[in-house]
């Protein structure tokens, strides 16, 4: 299979569809360009016009492995000819069980794991019990972080002020730190010294306004997502969790993202040699099913029965899909995503030789963010161009950040796809 455009875009039967949305949708939907799947095989979605699209986006890095493959599709009808529901909140059952047994194995066992839908209700869950466990109201977070958009996990999300507008009073007692973003360095500092300045400013923090001593946790992605695939300077986490560590304060690492496999890595905090006391897993963990997993010390599981709670968290068919998952990232698909990521991030970085309005390519893994302009001068109407272009030459993309590209293919990208999308990158880039 391969690109194919035949229409303009968008296509008849996609005008007619996006037309009957207009009438009924939330107009809080975001359409960042008119495309409607109808059906998916391998790396490729097919539109609802026959319109075939190399897909570097994932569903918003949630398609591990593609679409239909057959292992999920496999484990997903076996479980569902059992059962599809039985609330794993008040009733113990496989596969829910064994997955967990299985996480808590991976991260090297002494965590226990409270199963949501999805990435915001995982970092709910975590919000509830940090504070609960240790007793104090205080957060830290990231500006530029995303961590979701209901109450508690937007009052942590500082990525765009436009998630937070009217939603206001929001969850008290959170505080914000500028993030060390190499490209685009806060505080006055250098790219060299922006791990540095960030930690100075904290510790200023805690001297001043924020008694460590009333913070519960430090909420972070290891590498920021819809903030613009930002990696922080190398070594920077393993001196920020000392840092807690002296303070008494919880490192929760938001993997929503950047976990099950997408760096190379199962988590992204294993690059820096980083152990959190809290991780939240979701989007690639179950291939497109709903599925959240928030892994605990067992020491914070101190809330009782009760406390906490889903109707539909650890569904069952949820549960087998993201175990065929773990069968496939451990039997090549975090090697694939190390090996074809270092080969897209080597093509980009060539291509930027030749593009000098692409102002930095980074990325670990099959998560690679482009970004358009200066550090002194973001330029978000070219990387929209961009992603529009090629989204008309058949390659599915989305915007992250002020001025960033994100590309998350599945992990199911052979090298020869990943050049083909390379190809049409250099066409897009070239029409701008």
């Amino acid at each position: 299979m391969k690109p194919e455009v035949k229409t303009p875009l968008p296509g008849p039967k996609a005008q007619e569809l996006l037309a009957r949305g207009e009438k009924v949708l939330s107009p809080s939907y975001v359409r960042p360009y008119p495309f409607v799947p109808a059906r998916g095989q391998g790396v490729f979605l097919e539109d609802v016009d026959g319109n075939v699209f190399l897909d570097f986006m994932a569903g918003i890095a949630v398609n591990t492995t593609g679409y239909a493959h057959p292992k999920v599709l496999e484990a997903v009808k076996a479980q569902a000819e059992r059962f599809a529901h039985v609330c794993f909140s008040d009733f113990t059952h496989e596969p829910t069980l064994s997955l967990a047994e299985r996480l808590v194995a991976k991260v090297g066992g002494g965590y226990r794991v409270f199963f949501g839908n999805s990435g915001t209700e995982g970092i709910e869950a975590a919000i509830k019990l940090v504070r609960h466990h240790t007793g104090r109201p205080y957060l830290l977070a990231f500006t530029g972080a995303f961590h979701g958009r209901s109450l508690g996990a937007l009052s942590l999300t500082a990525s765009k002020s436009a998630y937070r507008k009217g939603f206001a009073p929001l969850l008290p007692g959170v505080v914000h730190v500028p993030f060390p973003n190499p490209f685009r360095p806060p505080l006055g500092a250098s790219p060299e010294e922006v791990g540095e300045a960030v930690l100075t400013h904290l510790e200023h923090l805690f001297a001043t306004v924020l008694p460590p001593e009333e913070v519960a946790a430090f909420f972070l992605e290891p590498i920021q997502g819809e903030g613009g695939y930002v990696l922080p300077p190398a070594g920077f986490l393993p001196k920020l969790k000392a840092l807690l560590e002296r303070h008494g304060i919880l490192l929760v690492a938001d993997e929503v993202q950047t976990g099950a496999g997408r760096t190379g890595r199962f988590l992204a905090l294993e690059h820096e040699g980083v152990e959190a006391d809290v991780y939240v897993l979701a989007k690639g963990l179950a291939s497109g099913y709903p599925l959240s997993a928030v892994l605990f010390r067992e020491e914070l599981g101190s809330w009782h029965p009760g406390a906490h709670g889903t109707t539909f968290g650890g569904q069952a068919v949820a549960a087998a899909a993201a175990q065929a998952t773990l069968d496939l990232l451990e039997g090549g698909l975090m090697e694939n995503a190390k090996e074809v990521g270092a080969f897209l991030l080597a093509g980009l970085r060539e291509m930027q030789k030749r593009f000098p309005f692409l102002g930095d390519v980074r990325g670990r893994g099959l998560m690679i963010g482009l970004d358009f302009g200066s550090p002194e001068e973001p330029r978000p109407d070219l990387r929209d161009q961009a992603q529009k272009r090629a989204f008309e030459k058949g390659l599915l993309t989305l915007a992250a950040g002020p001025s960033a590209l994100r590309l998350a293919p599945p992990l199911v990208l052979s090298r020869e796809e990943a050049a083909l999308g390379l190809e049409i990158l250099e066409e897009a880039l070239k029409s701008l």
